[in-house]
């Protein structure tokens, strides 16, 4: 099915009521939830496309919905050619919004409440084997060897693959978020949420070169407090970070599509296929939920099968 691009927002002719009920639902998923500018904003556009459709329908008011309306709604995001991912992500929108105005006293029932969510396939990340890791980080930026450049590269691939870190947290990491010995690295995630990952020898090794040796010769490292800079002295971005392991990859040869996410998956895996519990690979990822971080048990699984496959006299 070809996908059809959504119309714009914003929701402008809904009821100036409801219009007041979205900006405090948005604001109370900033202020009181914590969650991040980009989810709230997520959440935002979602409603606002809901908000637009329901308005041309001549329903301009939150308590005019009933879950027939709702329905309906998801079915228009499919015919769009919505995938049944986003589709989830539009009713889990309205969903929150509801309950949110019943808590307020602003609605008396949530009509979405009897709605059961899409059942959506696990998508298994894509992960590099422990030798295509250690290639990737040990060999970053070869051609400029000894240069400040190769020292930044392999700094953040090593802290990528080491912490399992986001790429936002990754350049957001400031110089006071290492404890002296870099044995530790204080990463701020999702809402602001702070986590300590232990660092393993590798990478410690890679952010002190990274630390005492290129990074000081940049343009004004001494007043920056992000850890990973530009030549110019300003903080990378998630897109340059994204820039430096895909180039990384090429230049040795890997697979086609290898990203900073690529690392935070392999990082997961590895640790689930060496023996480590759940649990403690869920705090250091950062996970709200332990479902999130279950797909790598069928990484693991598909890892003993193939052992299976390949070693057993009749796999």
């Amino acid at each position: 099915m070809v996908q059809q691009p959504d119309p714009s927002p914003p929701a402008a002719k809904l009821d100036p009521v409801a219009r007041g009920e979205l900006r405090e639902f948005l604001d109370h998923l900033r202020v009181e939830a914590g969650l991040a500018r980009r989810t709230a904003e997520a959440y935002g556009r979602d409603l606002a496309l809901f908000g637009s459709w329901l308005a041309e329908r001549g329903l301009r008011r939150w308590n005019q919905l009933d879950a027939t309306t709702v329905v309906d709604y998801l079915a228009h995001r499919r015919a769009l050619g919505r995938a049944e991912a986003s589709v989830a992500r539009n009713l889990v929108s309205v969903r929150m919004l509801m309950r949110f105005l019943v808590r307020e006293g602003r609605l008396t029932s949530d009509p979405t409440a009897l709605i059961q969510a899409p059942i959506l396939g696990r998508h298994l990340p894509n992960v590099l084997s422990a030798e295509e890791v250690g290639r990737l980080v040990t060999l970053a930026g070869a051609r400029d060897a000894g240069s400040w450049k190769h020292a930044r590269d392999r700094a953040l691939l090593e802290l990528l693959y080491a912490c399992g870190a986001r790429v936002s947290e990754a350049v957001s990491l400031r110089t006071d978020g290492l404890e002296p010995a870099l044995r530790v690295v204080r990463l701020t995630g999702k809402g602001n949420k702070t986590r300590l990952v232990p660092l393993g020898a590798s990478a410690r090794l890679a952010l002190e070169s990274w630390l005492a040796g290129g990074r000081g010769g940049l343009a004004g490292a001494a007043t920056r407090p992000e850890v990973f800079l530009s030549r110019s002295g300003r903080p990378l971005t998630r897109l340059d970070a994204w820039r430096v392991v895909r180039a990384r990859a090429r230049e040795l040869g890997l697979r086609a599509r290898v990203t900073p996410h690529t690392l935070r998956h392999s990082f997961a895996s590895h640790l689930v296929e060496g023996g480590a519990d759940l649990r403690s690979v869920q705090e250091m990822l950062g996970h709200a939920s332990i479902r999130t971080t279950e797909v790598y048990t069928h990484l693991d699984q598909e890892h003993v099968t193939g052992l299976h496959r390949l070693y057993h006299p009749r796999g």
